[in-house]
């Protein structure tokens, strides 16, 4: 928690327009993907791009609006049931590390933000079949 003189992350970084700059460019490249984009079941991004606005924004210091409406994020087993191999891994991160250098975010920040990211979707995988499959993501 940031005290009153301290700015968080999240107002940083310019807050809300700057994280929905970073997942819409984000999931514009996941929708661009193929393989990736198997790995999503539903038709529609847009619940996906709006869950993970609401975590990153959470976590960076903004709202509390995911944990107010899906609970404590738990990823390991919110992402159990969906295949996150390490080349699933690594096109999300591909695609993440994009809306990142396009956020409009200092280096500085870019590179806090990258590791958290970075570490988190090193922490999902949780198998190394790399056949894609259409069971999920997220």
């Amino acid at each position: 928690m940031t005290s009153p003189q301290q700015k968080s992350f999240y107002d940083e970084v310019g807050g809300h327009p700057t994280f929905e700059r970073i997942v819409a460019r984000f999931y514009a490249g996941v929708a661009s993907d193929p393989a990736l984009r198997a790995l999503y079941p539903d038709e529609d991004l847009e619940p996906a791009a709006e869950r993970l606005r609401m975590f990153l924004e959470q976590y960076w210091g903004g709202p509390t609006t995911y944990s107010d409406t899906r609970g404590h994020p738990r990823l390991g087993m919110r992402h159990a049931p969906f295949a996150v191999s390490p080349g699933a891994r690594d096109l999300w991160l591909s695609h993440m590390r994009v809306a990142l250098d396009e956020s409009g975010m200092t280096p500085q920040q870019i590179e806090t933000f990258w590791q958290y990211v970075h570490r988190a979707a090193h922490f999902l995988v949780n198998t190394f079949d790399e056949e894609p499959t259409a069971s999920g993501g997220g």
